[in-house]
């Protein structure tokens, strides 16, 4: 991933230089628990962690394997010119390359998951302070883009945290199904190598026993982890094109926040655009574009081909680096965002009272009123709000057939805001769980 769209932690857990000590820590660990089983000489295994500080040489690494044409018998080679060819034949007994391919790929995903599960933390931190701080101020909901009834501001930031907190489960559920690792041999039978080896290594590196692996750890796991964020940056849209909207010169309910100095546009001076929130929904984009090839995965060849290979070298760090760096933009986004009260109440009242048209239905219906003949006389008198931007209420308060059904006193106490508001606190409980 470029820089521009990259964070240094989560850059790290994909470089070279980790990827070969995640390896060389497989390997020793792997060497530690067949001398504990009396397999190899202890001497052996000790000498292995002689290079427990080494930085090994990524080049030198490339070199070697521009001959071998094979990446883990590059880094043995390597790795025995630090530690002694004579101390290192035992390195890698009994193991195949997978072993620690997809041993070390697990750990890298872990990591990562920690990193992002600690990301969506801070989201969920920022949306709820904003969902609380906005909690009763109004501003009319829209289905299909167009006026529906009152809603408020903290229940928007409300909905976007219950579904960021079911992104924080399903990213813990990948990360628990992500953590395992297998050193089984060749096709998985432990023919060359005891279980005891795997279990050694694995608990070293914080994971579990594969319970059953091939040559390979079965790709379903990884196609889940590559799913949940795909979910994760689905909702990062969904709450970038909200922001958009709210942010469009019509509306302008919320805004980005615009900092001293910046420019909106190279030719028009006024501008000022949701670039952020757009830059997300293209982000989203190239995660969500991961989850595909990380399904056609899981179909391998009998017990391993390396199909596989090539596609997670790229989505492992492009869709985690790119997640990584659109949660933390979002944050920003969200601590930052500015909101306009004002025009969300300018807003709904651009066709006045016309959002309470569903309770003077109800009441019509309520005082005997057929519900067809209750609609029609509503609509009717909305639909002039519509054409002639009059005042619903007023029009109501003309129509002789719904006074006569209502009265006056009871169409004007049907416009009360409060109507639509009286539930918010029992709806915070649901999502928020506090008094």
């Amino acid at each position: 991933m470029i820089p521009r769209y990259s964070r240094p932690d989560m850059v790290a857990i994909w470089s070279p230089e980790t990827k070969f000590r995640i390896w060389y820590e497989i390997e020793a660990h792997a060497c530690d628990a067949m001398a504990d089983l009396g397999v190899i000489p202890r001497e052996n295994a000790e000498a292995v962690w002689k290079a427990k500080d080494v930085e090994f040489d990524v080049a030198r690494i490339d070199e070697i394997e521009a001959v071998t044409k094979h990446d883990v018998i590059a880094f043995l080679t390597h790795l025995a010119e630090h530690v002694g060819s004579e101390e290192a034949r035992f390195v890698h007994q009994g193991m195949t390359s997978s072993d620690v391919l997809d041993t070390c790929l697990n750990v890298q995903l872990v990591r990562a998951a920690d990193i992002l599960i600690a990301d969506i933390e801070g989201l969920l931190a920022a949306l709820k302070r904003r969902a609380l701080e906005h909690k009763n101020t109004l501003r009319v909901g829209r289905s299909h883009g167009i006026h529906a009834e009152p809603t408020t501001m903290g229940l928007t930031f409300a909905r976007f945290y219950a579904e960021m907190d079911r992104n924080l489960a399903r990213m813990k559920t990948a990360r628990e199904e992500i953590a395992t690792g297998a050193i089984s041999g060749a096709v998985g039978t432990f023919a060359n190598i005891d279980p005891r080896v795997e279990e050694h290594v694995c608990k070293q590196l914080g994971l579990s026993p594969e319970p059953i692996s091939t040559q390979v750890i079965p790709r379903d796991r990884h196609a889940a982890f590559f799913a949940a964020m795909g979910v994760v940056a689905s909702s990062i849209e969904n709450i970038a094109i909200e922001i958009r909207h709210m942010q469009r010169t019509e509306v302008l309910e919320g805004a980005e926040f615009f900092s001293m100095g910046q420019k909106g546009s190279s030719a028009m001076p006024h501008k000022k655009n949701p670039v952020l929130t757009e830059n997300l929904t293209g982000l989203a984009r190239l995660v969500r574009s991961a989850v595909v090839p990380a399904m056609e995965n899981v179909a391998l060849w009998h017990e391993r081909d390396i199909s596989h290979s090539s596609v997670e070298r790229m989505i492992g760090p492009d869709a985690t680096i790119t997640l990584d760096f659109a949660l933390a933009r979002l944050t920003g986004v969200i601590d930052k965002m500015l909101i306009f009260p004002e025009n969300m109440l300018e807003n709904m009242n651009k066709f006045p009272g016309l959002v309470m048209s569903q309770r003077v239905l109800l009441a019509l219906t309520q005082a005997g009123v057929s519900r067809e003949d209750a609609y029609a006389m509503v609509q009717r008198n909305a639909l002039k709000v519509w054409e002639e931007r009059t005042d619903f209420k007023e029009e109501l308060l003309a129509d002789k057939d719904v006074v006569a059904a209502l009265g006056k006193e009871q169409i004007e106490e049907k416009f009360d805001m409060g109507y639509h508001t009286k539930h918010v606190d029992t709806i915070f409980k649901r999502v928020f769980g506090e008094s």
